[in-house]
């Protein structure tokens, strides 16, 4: 009997040194639990939104613990605020509630993501000492008579996502650009759908909802196709991103005086090849996991590092996050409607804003500046000049475009500003080109996996997708056969440390 209890405890109770990741043996047993439970209410569409409600809950349980009361709030609240919204015929009501709504949200995110900073400023400015209170915790232990810390204030897994989500939700109904949803367990659903809640893509209600009350399909090509979106996330997970972060990456960005200034440049290389294959992995894994259930995730990134300019970057990069700044930041703001620099201004803006949304630090401003500035830039260029998407002049575009971004990187992933002074002194002044071919021979294999990473990016979309199709159209047999073979290469590379994915934190 007490092997029962620690085997549930371990497996099934909330450990925050174990959540439930997409890179863990539990999350797979985990989801065959749910495909199998899922074939008994698929068809009813009423009882299978209420089952992926439950399941959905128990998975941030275990990857949130005791935040789960905080999606709680934020779903019950947003759901009564929009059926607010929906019912009045009173513009002003209206007004009241959407406010309302983006008080709440935004209120819980800046206060989890923002308290430190604000605390900081406030103590400096009027010489006060306050201190930071978790009062989720303070009223958690109140409650439930636990002993969390209240000094220190953690930020909830995916709030940043489930957030801009429920504001999407909130804002369309206002401007009647979507149907309400039909309950309140049906808003759930929406919000806290497993495969995505965590790290995106952030949901539309518009595309969403729909397919809530659309019976379940799943045709042969799309079950191949999922099997390939997965089986390519976590190649792009586990054998690119946390083989070079945990051998290279993370030493030289740690360190990075330890490092000469061909291993910094390296390293930067590195993490801008491991947070695409980090993010855009999960992203993979989120869109076939819910296309095994029978719904449509949209596409997240589209070959970002094939970009000619920062503006067509956006239109590859994290489209979910980009096109919701564009549609609920960048267009409220006044878009390119009221004059050339009120244009600029707005675009710079949404970009800063962009970056604090990251997080509340001076690194991650600069990290938006940086691409705020190099879209007006491109606003400015196109005026004059039109964009080179042919030969030499497009290659030469990507090898620029590609370079600004792995330099504004540095800001995003460095731990410090003093370390990025230190990574870019290191390039910019101990290079030492007398040892490279040490350095090359001695991470031999780490080099050769971000050469190959990239070299895969870069190939035509053409012959990639002849590689989905091959994999689609092949018989099962040979599609288990496949996904056994990247089992086993991804065991042979698989780190005992455990890798978060990076847009966690967010």
């Amino acid at each position: 009997m007490a092997n029962f209890w620690i085997i549930l405890k371990e497996n099934f109770l909330y450990d925050a040194t174990r959540p439930l990741l997409f890179t863990q043996y539990f999350f797979w047993v985990f989801f065959l639990l749910v495909l199998l439970g899922y074939g008994f209410f698929y068809k009813n569409i009423k009882a299978r939104n209420i089952y992926l409600f439950i399941v959905s809950l128990y998975f941030y349980y275990k990857t949130g613990g005791f935040f789960i009361f905080l999606l709680l709030f934020s779903i019950i609240s947003n759901f009564y605020l929009g059926k607010g919204i929906y019912k009045s015929t009173n513009r002003s009501k209206r007004r009241i509630y959407v406010s309302l709504s983006v008080l709440v949200s935004l209120g819980i995110l800046a206060y989890f993501k923002y308290a430190y900073l604000a605390v900081d400023f406030v103590n400096y400015v009027f010489g006060t000492s306050y201190k930071v209170v978790d009062y989720l915790a303070l009223w958690t232990n109140a409650i439930a008579g636990s002993h969390f810390n209240i000094s220190a204030i953690v930020l909830p897994v995916g709030i940043s996502f489930f957030t801009f989500q429920s504001l999407s939700y909130t804002i369309d109904l206002y401007r009647k650009h979507c149907e309400p949803v039909r309950n309140a367990v049906d808003f759930g659903f929406f919000i806290s759908f497993f495969p995505q809640l965590v790290a995106g893509p952030i949901l539309r209600a518009s595309d969403f909802i729909p397919q809530m009350y659309s019976s379940y399909a799943l045709t042969s090509r799309e079950m191949g196709h999922a099997m390939f979106l997965i089986a390519n996330g976590l190649v792009k997970k586990m054998i690119i991103s946390d083989y070079i972060s945990i051998n290279f990456v993370d030493r030289v960005f740690d360190n990075p005086l330890s490092y000469s200034g061909f291993e910094n440049l390296m390293a930067v290389y590195g993490y801008t090849l491991q947070i695409y294959c980090d993010f855009s992995g999960y992203t993979d894994i989120a869109i076939g996991l819910a296309l095994l259930m029978g719904f449509h995730i949209p596409l997240n990134f589209n070959s970002p590092y094939k970009a000619t300019n920062l503006t067509d970057f956006w239109h590859r990069w994290h489209i979910s996050l980009s096109s919701w700044l564009r549609d609920y930041l960048y267009i409220p703001l006044g878009g390119n409607r009221k004059g050339k620099v009120r244009t600029y201004i707005n675009l710079m803006l949404t970009m800063l804003l962009g970056g604090l949304w990251h997080g509340a630090s001076l690194r991650f401003i600069i990290w938006g500046g940086i691409h705020g500035l190099g879209l007006v830039i491109d606003k400015l260029r196109f005026k004059y000049v039109r964009a080179f998407n042919f030969g030499l002049a497009k290659v030469f575009s990507v090898f620029i475009t590609f370079h600004i971004v792995a330099f504004a990187w540095i800001f995003f992933r460095a731990n410090s500003m003093q370390h990025i002074q230190d990574i870019l002194g290191q390039i910019s002044g101990h290079f030492y080109w007398n040892l490279v071919p040490q350095i090359i021979a001695g991470y031999r294999l780490v080099f050769s996996i971000i050469l190959l990473g990239f070299l895969i990016h870069w190939l035509p979309s053409s012959l990639k997708e002849k590689v989905r199709g091959w994999f689609i159209i092949t018989p099962v047999y040979a599609k288990v056969a496949i996904a056994v073979c990247v089992v086993i290469l991804i065991y042979q590379f698989k780190s005992s440390v455990l890798q978060p994915f990076i847009y966690f934190q967010f």
